[in-house]
């Protein structure tokens, strides 16, 4: 399998250092962002190698020599946004990463489904957590008829590219679980939908990530390597769905999530973090998970995510590649 990185924690250098770092770290593939919550920093020139041969041939040299090669695209956001400066530009963002990766030889784009606001004329995204009232289904009647226009045209757009796009099922998203995505492919037939499969949004919820695997098995087309511990004492006070976020004041540094929205500080007494890999689970579940994504797919790429706030950059990829390797190494899917 590839193994490579998710370079969002490495936007804080160019994109020849970041590609010395995962050499480094003995991996080869690079998960590129092109838009979406966070901007591309490592394709400064997207438009130019759009329309031009001569750039795009350029940016592909980039990687010669480097030992890592481009593996996948990645435009989270929400493309269902109800604010058109928001939802508009990040589903712009999505159908312009597809023509993007059809330039640059690659067949993957990696998002997420979107979240629209609950009616018609919402200004703010409604996510039903659970739809115990008639009130709840409706919200989610209207949001489905959302979901399923843009994913059909979105579908055509990257089939007609020959590129697949990967969603994270991401909860505040409404596709974050195994049903959501049997229903989001009978309701549109799309043939170019599938999942890119992050453990670590999986793990918190209480779902198991081989059972996904294995319950999925073609639609899994992409794979995150990141893990969560759940902090067993807080979880059983609070619940995995815990709100005591804070918000940010503009004078602290916060990430811009589109248009006058931001990301909240995490609860300090949280049920559960993202943590590096082997933080959450040991070397074993990975081999396991990696085996499991082997059988769907020999040649799938599984790209680490840093987001563990207790470890430096490199600091946190070191500790992943080790552990993801390793597990590589044990059912002999490294290559």
């Amino acid at each position: 399998m590839k193994l490579g990185v998710y370079n969002a924690i490495l936007h804080d250098r160019p994109l020849p250092e970041a590609l010395k770092v995962i050499a480094d770290l003995g991996l080869t593939g690079i998960e590129i962002n092109t838009g979406g919550f966070l901007p591309p920093v490592h394709v400064p020139d997207m438009d130019q190698i759009l329309a031009s041969d001569a750039a795009r041939d350029d940016y592909l040299a980039i990687f010669e020599g480097t030992g890592v090669s481009i593996a996948g695209l990645n435009c989270n956001g929400n493309p269902l946004h109800p604010k058109r400066g928001i939802g508009e530009r990040h589903a712009e963002d999505i159908r312009r990463s597809i023509r993007l990766a059809h330039r640059l030889g690659q067949t993957r784009v990696v998002t997420m489904s979107g979240l629209p606001g609950g009616e018609p004329g919402a200004t703010v995204p409604n996510w039903v957590v659970n739809a115990w009232s008639s009130g709840a289904l409706d919200v989610l009647d209207y949001q489905w008829g959302v979901v399923a226009d843009f994913w059909r045209e979105t579908d055509r757009l990257a089939a007609d590219h020959g590129v697949k796009v990967a969603l994270e099922l991401h909860p505040q998203n409404v596709v974050f679980n195994t049903a959501d995505v049997r229903k989001l492919i009978d309701l549109t037939g799309a043939t170019h939908v599938g999942v890119e499969l992050d453990a670590s949004h999986l793990f918190w919820q209480q779902m198991d990530p081989v059972a996904v695997v294995h319950e999925l098995g073609p639609l899994i087309l992409h794979a995150a390597a990141k893990d969560v511990r759940i902090n067993k004492a807080n979880a059983a006070l609070y619940g995995v769905l815990d709100n005591s976020f804070r918000r940010l004041s503009p004078g602290e540094d916060r990430t811009n999530l589109g248009g006058d929205e931001w990301a909240n500080e995490w609860p300090r007494d949280s049920a559960w973090d993202f943590v590096a890999l082997g933080r959450g689970h040991d070397t074993a579940y990975w081999a396991e998970f990696l085996a499991a994504l082997h059988e769907v797919d020999p040649d799938m790429a599984v790209n680490i995510e840093h987001e563990d706030v207790s470890l430096g950059r490199i600091e946190g990829l070191e500790i992943a590649a080790g552990v993801l390797k390793d597990a590589a190494a044990s059912v002999g899917a490294l290559r």
